[in-house]
């Protein structure tokens, strides 16, 4: 997975840019075909502001979260995309499965 971190009048320092790879990781646990990650970390009138563009096989996924505090922006963050990306790997996996003709549980006629 190939990741970007960007700041946007606000300093991407070591540890955001730590917290933000550690929290990735419960991402890809979940779903592992991610592509590509770009990270937008930005302060807009003491309000902070992050934003991730989530690059999958068949899919882009955009969440933004607005908070106080960066790291809990990204918190938010985070969930939101988790939510998302097991959204998609579960409408993934229920298009491969066969129909009732042909597992043999046909409804019964009234």
């Amino acid at each position: 997975m190939n990741l970007t971190i960007s700041g946007h009048h606000v300093d991407v320092t070591p540890a955001l840019r730590e917290f933000i790879t550690n929290k990735l990781e419960r991402i890809t646990r979940h779903f592992d075909n991610v592509i590509d990650a770009t990270v937008i970390l930005s302060v807009e009138k003491l309000r902070q502001k992050a934003e991730i563009n989530l690059h999958l096989r068949g899919k882009d996924i955009h969440v933004e979260q607005i908070d106080d505090n960066m790291y809990a922006a990204i918190d938010g963050l985070i969930d939101r995309l988790d939510r998302q990306v097991i959204k998609h790997k579960d409408k993934i996996q229920d298009h491969s499965q066969p129909g009732l003709k042909r597992t043999g549980l046909e409804q019964p006629s009234v």
